[in-house]
């Protein structure tokens, strides 16, 4: 049997390694997984995670720098939401939504005194796709109108509303399940479809771009436009100075909803409560999810304007779910932000951000051809590959499968081999460890991505 060590040096046994054959018999032959082919699929079977840490049956350590799929915001087993779960279960398991919740109330009144001035009331969903379904649902009963603008270059879920709302191929097998979508490029300088030159550029061209598209569609049917403030899985797209505020802007000017999806930068991913915060845009409606309790019940949310929320006073909200603001996912959501308090989250996030992760990054811009751009806030990045720095051609092409992604594939192996889980999609490498990352362990880390990117050189250069 094969042991390993936490980050508090106590010792832990993993299940023996014959074990594994069971758990892989029973995934391939009864789990059906998402976004996949199933006879193409080979799952790394998981047997112990701690901290930034997790170990497969042999006893091989990865340092989880994708933070699982960005939601791991305190870790693997963190002591505190484990023993929050632990005590709730033992008190309270479960109560249906419309009755009243010590910890329910507890959290979503955290959130409202962290959130911008003017949102004191949350509503509790499941996740981030329900999230941003309910946002919209919102805007549409609060507004009387039907579309909703969202970027080519987005995701919001998978459920219906947000499938049609997200940008990226997974919504190509989906279309049509709600028509009321109308899509728009966002900034994204470095392969800018404005042609700008700046980030100032780009901000008024992206305008410029979004009213035009807003008095082309009729502003009187638009109910919202739904931005991720950083967009996540499609490039960490910081956007540039100014852009959010002209969202708000034309949101105020056409009497548009503003939707700020907040999925994956929510809770401490860029070193604030909120992403938006470091914008100065306040939205009418934020999406929340992934990192409010690290995902160890399932839980996401809408942190709702008064504006709006007022509107439901009198008129009936037409929406609901089982198990909003489960009790056992709301204490871990509660404990939460006691950890963020207690340890100092925000600011050592902001802190590795900008001394450890910031430069490294800008330095393998110098030593490795392969990368074209880095970019991001916090501790979250992203490193876009190229084949050509001159003519910024992706190293791999976009949406690519099989063949055409074996250099990212390669990349990937070799992060692997050296002991980091990374997190891949199309031709980018994103960094966005646990925010409870050592410092050690974060050099650790960047530095099996510096020395896999040599896989991505040679790639690049073929």
């Amino acid at each position: 049997m094969t042991n390993f060590t936490d980050s508090h040096g106590a010792v832990h046994a993993l299940p023996a390694p014959d074990a594994e054959a069971q758990v892989r018999a029973d995934d391939r032959g009864h789990v059906f997984h998402s976004w996949s082919a199933q006879a193409l699929i080979d799952p790394r079977p998981v047997a112990a995670g701690e901290g930034s840490t997790f170990w497969d049956y042999a006893g091989n350590a990865y340092l989880d720098f994708s933070s699982q799929l960005v939601n791991l915001n305190l870790g693997h087993q963190h002591p505190d939401l484990v023993a929050a779960i632990q005590q709730q279960a033992g008190r309270l398991a479960t109560i249906q939504p419309s009755m009243a919740n010590d910890v329910r109330g507890e959290l979503a009144r955290l959130i409202s005194e962290v959130a911008p001035a003017g949102m004191q009331k949350v509503f509790f969903t499941n996740g981030g796709a329900e999230a941003n379904e309910y946002a919209v649902r919102m805007a549409r009963q609060f507004t009387g109108r039907r579309k909703v603008l969202s970027m080519y270059r987005s995701y919001h879920g998978s459920t219906s509303t947000a499938i049609s709302l997200t940008g990226d191929p997974r919504r190509w097998a989906n279309d049509g399940v709600d028509n009321g979508t109308v899509r728009f490029f966002g900034p994204y300088l470095y392969r800018s479809p404005f042609h700008a030159e700046t980030p100032e550029q780009e901000s008024e061209r992206a305008l410029a771009h979004l009213e035009q598209t807003i008095q082309l569609e009729g502003p009187a049917t638009i109910a919202a436009i739904i931005v991720e403030t950083v967009v996540g899985t499609n490039g960490v797209l910081v956007p540039p100075p100014g852009y959010l505020q002209g969202v708000r802007e034309l949101c105020d000017r056409y009497g548009i909803v503003y939707i700020a999806d907040e999925v994956m930068v929510g809770f401490g991913r860029l070193g604030e409560w909120f992403g938006i915060d470091a914008f100065d845009a306040a939205p009418d409606l934020i999406s929340f999810a992934k990192g409010v309790n690290s995902g160890y019940v399932p839980l996401g949310g809408v942190v709702i304007s008064d504006r709006i929320s007022a509107a439901f006073d009198e008129m009936p909200f037409a929406g609901g779910l089982t198990y909003s603001g489960h009790p056992l996912a709301c204490a871990a959501g509660v404990a939460t932000f006691e950890v963020f308090r207690r340890d100092g989250i925000l600011e050592r996030v902001r802190d590795l951000g900008e001394r450890i992760v910031e430069p490294t990054l800008h330095r393998w811009t110098e030593t490795h051809p392969s990368v074209g751009e880095v970019r991001g806030r916090g501790l979250f990045w992203a490193i876009e590959l190229v084949r050509d720095r001159a003519t910024r051609g992706p190293l791999v092409p976009f949406n690519a499968s099989g063949a055409d992604a074996a250099p990212m594939g390669a990349f990937a192996a070799a992060a692997k081999k050296g002991g980091v889980w990374p997190f891949v999609h199309f031709n980018r490498v994103h960094v966005a460890p646990p925010l409870i990352i050592s410092e050690d362990d974060l050099v650790r880390g960047l530095a099996v991505i510096d020395e896999a990117l040599n896989v991505a050189d040679a790639a690049a250069a073929r």
